[in-house]
Formats: C-alpha cells, structure tokens, sequence
C-alpha cells in the first residue's frame, strides 16, 4: 500500500465513518493544449448543499491517466499500474446561482461548484490518453435511473490520436444548466459550447457514465468499488441504468412537449410534466474536417419542482371556467364595479382592462377597479392583461352576463287582534322567463319554499319576515318587511299543576296561551282574593273550598280577551299533626317512653320511631327504645278528606354512668368489706384512671381497670397501709366522650 493510499484511509477513519457519500448531482472535464505535449485539465464538480449528511467536494481530486489504443482496450493497465497519476487541491469553491424566472418563484435549491486545473505533460502516442477522476454516489431521490444511491459518477476525457497531432483544445459549455426548472413551464436553456479551434460542435442526449461504488469498507473505499477511488480506474467505464420505457439516454427527463437538445445550436427545449430528479447527459462532438477530435460528456442533475407564480392576472367573480377564465353576473345592474385580485402586484408595472361593448366597438379601461357600464341585457367578452407584450405577464378572460333585473317582493295579511294564520303572497317580478324558487324566514327560526305559504307564529313580536327569490337566470333578490304581531290568544288555556289539593295547597299555574310574552298584561283571579300579573304563577290556598280561576289578558296594541275557568281548583281540610313525649331525657336506664297525641282532625294516625321500636298505628303509643342514639321520631295523621299532615321529633336516647366510691373499708380477712373500689354501672366507660394517696402524697395504688380494687397494700403488694385517711381522684369518660373527674376521702379501718 502506498503513502497517499494509507493517509487516504487514516483520514477516513477518523472523519468518513459518520458521513454518507451522497452529494454529486453533476461534472465536466475539458483541456486546453498548451503546446509542446502539454495540456491544462479543468475538471468541475457539482455538489448538492441541500443534501443531509453528505459529503464536501474532495479537498484533492485523485486523477489517473491511462494510455489505450481504444476504451474498450486498455490491457496491461490497471488502478494499481496507471500511465500517471496526479492528486489536484480543490482551487475554488463557489455556490452556483439560482435562474432568473421572470414569472416564477422557484423553491430554493442549493448548489455548489468545486474547479480542478492541472497541466499533464503528454508524448504525442498514437493511442488515446483517458484523463479521469470518480466518485460516488449521486441523491437517492433522482427519480430516471436505477438505484441512483449506489450509482456513482465518471468525470473523463480521451486525448485521442488525431487531437495530439494538432494540438486540439476541447469545447467548453459556457454556463451551468440551470440547478431548478418550474414543472409544467416551457424550458428553453442555451447547453452551447464553445470551441477555441472553430471546429464543427454536434450535441446530444447521452448516458452518464458510472465510477466507484457505494462501499464505505476502509479496506474497499479507494478501491474500484470504494466511495474514491484512488487514482481513477481505467475504462472500459459503464453507463447508468435509465427506467426504461418513460426515461432513457436520449429522452432523459420526458415531458410534454418532451425534453430534447438541438444537435446544432444545443439549445435544450420542451415542458417537463413531472416533479422530481433527473440524472442528464450532453455529449459534445468536435469535428474538424470530418475528423472526430473530442467528445465531452457533461453529466448534470436537473431539479424539477412546482414554482409559484410572480403575476396572476385574477378577478373577483360569480365562478370561474378554467384557470383564468372567469365569470361575472349582473341582474338589473348595467354598471358593474370589478374588483382586481391580481399578484404579485409589486411585479405588475401596467396594466389595462377592455371590454367588447357591442356594435364593434371596445372599450379601455386603466383603473386597478374600473366601474363599466354596459348598453343593455346581454353577454358581453373582456380581458384584464397584465405587462402586455413582456416575459412576465397574464392575460385574464372575462365573460359578462347582464342578465334583465329581478325584484323580491310580498304582502301578507292576518287578524291584528285575535291570533291566527298569517297568508303571505307573492309579488316578486322578472324580466326573465320565470321565476323558479323562492325562500321564505318567517323571523322564528322556521322557513318555507312554496310561493304563497301560511304561518301560524307562537310568539308575538316586531318580527322581521324575508323572502328570496331566484329565477332562470340563477339572478336573486331579497326583501325583508316587518310583521308587527301582536293578537291576543284565540283560546285562552292553562293548565294548573293539581285540580284537587290539601291545605294549605301550592299550584302552579302554567298559562299555555299562544301568542303572549312580558309585554302582554295578564291578570290572574284565583277565586279566593288572590290575583297575580306573572304569566305563568304560584299560588297558594291557605283555606278548604272550591275556587273559580279568571284569567285576562290584553295585547301591547289594546286587544283583549278573558276566561273563566268555573269551579277549577277544590282545596280539601287537612288534619294537624302534633305530639308530646316523657320523659324529656330518655336513657339507657330509662328506655320507656310514652307519646301522647296532640293532633287536630284526625281520624288515624301512623307512628316510624326511626328504626327503634316496631312502628304503631295507635294515637298514644308507648315504646321501648332497644339501645342508646338518636332517633327520628314521625307522626303521620290522615283527615277524614283522605288529607295527611306529619309532625316529627328527634328522640335521643341517651348512655348514663352511674359511679359511686365508698367512704370506708375494712382489710381485716374477715370476706366482708375487705377491698375497696368504686360501684355503678359502668358499660361504655372510657379513659379510666384511679389513683388513691396517702396524707402525705405518696401514691398507694394506681389503676386503669375500673373493676379493680384497692387491698390496702402499697401496690396490692407491698406493705400493709396504716389505719387513716386516704385520697381518692378518678378520671374517666362517659361512652359520649365527656370527661368526668370524681374525688373524694376514704378511711381505711383495722
């Protein structure tokens, strides 16, 4: 392995690994003689600077040069034995300029040119010498060959036999193909050469040639098959693969008309119809005497893409036919006032408006938003047009309709006092053949299409009534006209929320008469003395009887009307509940408890002791309570009217200590009276403590079992206590929590 070979693979250890070797979208090679066998090269390269995670333009360019009798016939030369080898530095490094669209805005697109010069010394041979550098790979997204991520790219030119002997100079393209063409535009790009010799240049379509391959190995990279291969591999070299049928070498790109090159002047021609990459190649032949001296094989990457427009000639109108065609209507209007939407504004430098107006005569208009009057009904033809007569321009085609004039319009017609139908008729008129729908709000959230409808309206009010109609024309006219509503009810009705009720009894009164609302005054009788204004009231019958209800009601506009509902509502007696109880405080020791009546008209009597005892249906009952606790108490008393009343108690049956201490006790042996400790009854106590001490404060005995008791030892078991007087405190609470304290004096007899 040579030097260069090994710092070439140092280097990619350190800094290839993280990179793909995407980024070619194109390349030339061409020479100039210098005289006395030597020539200056200039490779250029292409690089896409949009592309994530690819690769820089080499900073060397490897080139090997290769003498054959022919490209197919290279024997005994090999990467590892070129005729030279050459390593070039990257000179410049330039972005490549975007096109001029004068009616477009191109989407951005980055591209980046690297140049290469060299000068080679070159024995004048009678075979061909191939000057080469490769490099791969080309973007995964190009859309017309196969397997564009793995297919790289050979940048050659071949010194052929008759080109030494005069010293030939190679044709060189004077400008960069454009690095984005606008889908669906006509394209038209100069691909000329220019040749220093005056020779005969001849261009065409032809198939990029491939170089390298897609191994990033360490051990394959600047080999054939390797990203770089270091130097250049000799030829035979092979073609990239197109997607036959819809691409080949010859019609790379398709389109309609499709994409081609004028083999003469090399101007490339055509509409590309589809989006996307396009790997192209142009050949140029140089004939001198009809002498082939040279091909140069120039391999670029045109970007296809949908490019916005810089001026849109555009109107507001009725509909529009096509892209710019356009629609605008008139019904009854000879004047019409157009309103140009047209963009981008700041690219229109004139613009002008004309209108055929009949008789072969045409009218001109300079006004952003002219306002034209036309002679009569008819179909008149227009044109807005935008930088006439320049590469940026638009034209949009206007067609006018004046159609003959329609108008909306009715009466209706009701009984302004007494609520019914409302008839509404049509008046509306049309120049045209017919009137064909019409569209009724009648102002209440409902609507209609018959001609003449009737309404019935639920609420009354100043309510806006429109009709729209349409005719043959598809012309439309509307009109609204205020319908001032306000009849009192044809039939008064209410519906009281119970006929029949127990004192005392309140009613609801839901008045269901149509139309009325809050400017309507509406007076109430409730029979009894009591009257409202509210439309729909409670009431309340404090008394037993059968009441007759009158109701009123007068419109905003001074109708009136009224009803009386006789014999409508029947209050019935009610019985008083009530009752007494003792004792005042039941307990646990004196569960009993007697209820005695206190209730007024009853007839019987239903008690529910809450859950306690058994419920009773006599008038006095007396009960047990089972256990401490609150309970709700109810009476319920029924009238000989079938009408109940309730009355309610809450009984609390409450837990009761009793604790008691003794004042004396006597610990001779004899089993009579020999402990002490305190008596009662004690279920549910709580935190007991007892602690009983001598005269001087010492404590004798100290308990929290309420059962235990005192044997007049220190402790139960120490010394015998002296005959005297002791203290006694206890602390404890009752099953409720309440905290109860007891102290007293006990006398310890012997």
């Amino acid at each position: 392995m040579n030097v260069r070979r090994l710092v070439w693979m140092l280097l990619f250890l350190s800094t290839a690994h993280g990179l793909a070797a995407r980024h070619i979208v194109g390349g030339v090679m061409t020479y100039e003689c210098l005289g006395n066998d030597r020539y200056q090269f200039t490779l250029r390269v292409y690089r896409d600077c949009n592309c994530t995670n690819c690769a820089e333009l080499d900073p060397v360019a490897e080139i090997g040069i290769y003498r054959c009798t022919s490209a197919n016939n290279c024997s005994g030369q090999s990467q590892a034995s070129p005729f030279q080898q050459v390593s070039i530095p990257l000179q410049s490094q330039s972005p490549i300029d975007e096109p001029d669209y004068p009616c477009l805005v191109p989407p951005n697109v980055c591209g980046e040119e690297g140049v290469y010069q060299f000068v080679l010394t070159l024995p004048q041979s009678t075979s061909s010498y191939f000057v080469s550098y490769q490099r791969c790979c080309r973007n995964v997204t190009i859309n017309n060959i196969i397997a564009p991520e793995s297919s790289g790219a050979t940048f050659a030119v071949e010194l052929t036999p008759q080109a030494q002997q005069v010293c030939n100079s190679s044709p060189s393209f004077d400008t960069y193909p454009p690095i984005i063409i606008c889908n669906n535009a006509p394209l038209v790009y100069d691909h000329s050469a220019t040749d220093p010799d005056g020779d005969l240049l001849v261009y065409e379509f032809c198939a990029p040639l491939l170089g390298g391959g897609p191994n990033l190995d360490p051990l394959f990279y600047n080999t054939c098959g390797g990203a770089n291969p270091i130097p250049a591999c000799p030829p035979p070299y092979f073609e990239v693969t197109f997607r036959a049928p819809n691409y080949t070498p010859g019609a790379p790109m398709g389109g309609s008309p499709t994409i081609r090159i004028d083999p003469s002047t090399g101007i490339i021609t055509g509409r590309p119809t589809f989006q996307g990459q396009f790997v192209v190649g142009v050949c140029v032949s140089e004939y001198r005497n009809g002498v082939l001296l040279s091909r140069i094989v120039r391999d670029f990457q045109f970007n296809v893409a949908n490019c916005d427009p810089t001026v849109v000639a555009d109107i507001e109108e009725d509909f529009q036919l096509s892209d710019q065609e356009f629609v605008v209507n008139s019904c009854g209007d000879y004047t019409i006032d157009f309103i140009n939407q047209s963009f981008q504004e700041t690219y229109i430098d004139n613009f002008e408006w004309t209108f055929e107006v009949g008789n072969g005569q045409t009218q001109t208009f300079n006004e952003w938003n002219p306002s034209v009057t036309f002679p009569g009904v008819g179909e008149y033809e227009g044109r807005l047009i935008l930088n006439e007569n320049t590469d940026c321009g638009d034209t949009a085609r206007i067609f006018v309709n004046i159609f003959p004039a329609i108008d909306a319009d009715f009466s209706f017609a009701y009984d302004t006092c007494v609520a019914g139908p409302v008839i509404f008729t049509d008046l509306s008129t049309t120049g045209s053949c017919c009137l064909t729908d019409w569209r009724w709000n009648f102002g209440d959230g409902q609507t209609g299409r018959v001609q003449n409808p009737t309404h019935v309206y639920r609420d009354p009010g100043n309510i806006p009534i429109t009709l729209t109609v349409r005719d043959t024309n598809a012309c439309e006219s509307s009109k609204t006209q205020i319908l001032n509503y306000f009849p009192v009810p044809a039939l008064i009705v209410i519906s009281p929320s119970a006929a029949i009720a127990c004192q005392p009894a309140e009613l609801f009164f839901n008045n269901l008469s149509f139309p009325i609302d809050s400017t309507y005054l509406i007076n109430w009788d409730f029979g009894d003395g009591g009257t409202s204004t509210d439309i729909s009231p409670f009431y309340t019958y404090e008394q037993p009887g059968t009441y007759t209800v009158r109701v009123s009601i007068t419109s905003p506009i001074g109708c009136a009307t009224d009803t009386t509902f006789n014999n409508l509502i029947t209050i019935l007696p009610s019985p008083v509940a009530g009752f007494s109880y003792a004792p005042d405080q039941p307990s646990n020791l004196f569960p009993e408890v007697q209820f005695t009546d206190a209730s007024q008209g009853a007839i019987r009597w239903q008690w529910d002791f809450g859950g306690g005892p058994p419920g009773s249906p006599f008038p006095s009952p007396r009960v047990v309570f089972p256990d401490t606790g609150i309970y709700l108490v109810t009476q319920v008393v029924a009238h000989p009217s079938g009408c109940t009343d309730t009355a309610t108690a809450i009984i609390d049956v409450i837990p009761e200590i009793r604790y008691y201490l003794p004042n004396a006790f006597t610990p001779n042996g004899d089993g009579n009276n020999d402990t002490f400790k305190g008596v009662g009854i004690l279920p549910g106590i709580m935190d007991f403590q007892m602690v009983i001490w001598n005269r001087w404060g010492e404590p004798m005995f100290d308990t929290s079992d309420p059962t235990a008791s005192w044997n007049g030892q220190k402790n139960n078991v120490g010394q015998q206590q002296p005959a005297g007087v002791y203290l006694v405190g206890v602390k404890f609470k009752d099953p409720r929590g309440k905290p109860v304290e007891l102290k007293s004096y006990i006398t310890l007899i012997r």
